[in-house]
């Protein structure tokens, strides 16, 4: 379940990257820029920190796209093409908030070959209100199904402990150590810790497997990287929780006495 969390929050965070890196916006270049100065334009656009791609439309291109959509020649009604070149910018998820692209508008303006730089301000803040508002509801949920988890994993472990209370209390009865009695306990729930989380990361490769299968556009969410450093954490997790939680357990039971094992 743990690992199901991680890729769930790891797949949002690709959404809401995906989702905002199609924010983007045009620049409308003046009628008497040059190619060669179009060209530095976008190679510095291309260099910015804040773009992830830039598409140059000049005005031939633009008046096509124009015509199939309107499915008419306005050219040859208005007898020549008022539409001009343009360059269009889709920025890095961290860039596409209002507040970016003001600073981003202002310094663009102050080119001579920048005419106006459009972009839709409302839609920009509404893009970015919703993926805000639906990762704070999966984060919530999220945290809800960790506690969840947690709490099976602790019950079943107590549970597990529980049925072996009467050995604990033996050992300690014929002198040995809390820490000779915790330790084989201790041991064996990290042992089990590591194959539970084996077990959970071969479910998760299958579930990936068959759900990208059924979805290819999934593929393009997957980060191998991630993925490594998920299923390692679901590892050390196993460990952690197992361990911690299994010494607890034991130290209850050495702590009570022996009339109060059979309640």
């Amino acid at each position: 379940m743990l690992g199901l969390l991680g890729i769930i929050i790891l797949n949002t965070r690709k959404i809401s990257d995906n989702v905002k890196e199609n924010i983007g916006f045009q620049i409308i270049l003046n009628d008497n820029a040059k190619e060669v100065e179009i060209q530095h334009l976008t190679k510095t656009l291309d260099a910015s920190d804040y773009v992830k791609s830039t598409e140059f439309i000049n005005k031939d291109e633009a008046a096509k796209r124009l015509q199939e959509d309107l499915g008419e020649d306005f050219i040859n009604f208005l007898g020549y093409n008022p539409l001009l070149s343009s360059i269009n910018v889709h920025l890095k998820a961290e860039y596409a908030n209002a507040d970016s692209l003001t600073w981003i508008e202002k310094e663009l303006l102050t080119s001579k070959l920048v005419k106006e730089v459009i972009y839709q301000k409302s839609l920009v803040s509404m893009i970015n209100e919703n993926v805000n508002k639906i990762s704070f509801v999966i984060l919530i949920f999220s945290g809800l199904l960790m506690l969840i988890a947690l709490a099976l994993i602790n019950n079943t472990i107590r549970l597990s402990i529980y049925s072996k209370r009467f050995i604990i209390k033996t050992m300690q009865l014929v002198g040995a150590t809390q820490g000779f009695i915790r330790r084989p306990f201790v041991l064996n729930g990290i042992k089990h810790g590591i194959y539970g989380a084996l077990i959970a990361i071969g479910m998760l490769m299958t579930v990936l497997y068959f759900a990208q299968k059924q979805l290819p556009e999934l593929i393009e969410l997957q980060d191998s990287k991630m993925l490594a450093t998920l299923f390692g954490l679901v590892i050390v997790l196993g460990i952690i929780i197992s361990g911690i939680s299994t010494s607890l357990a034991v130290r209850k039971y050495l702590r009570l006495k022996s009339d109060d094992l059979y309640y």
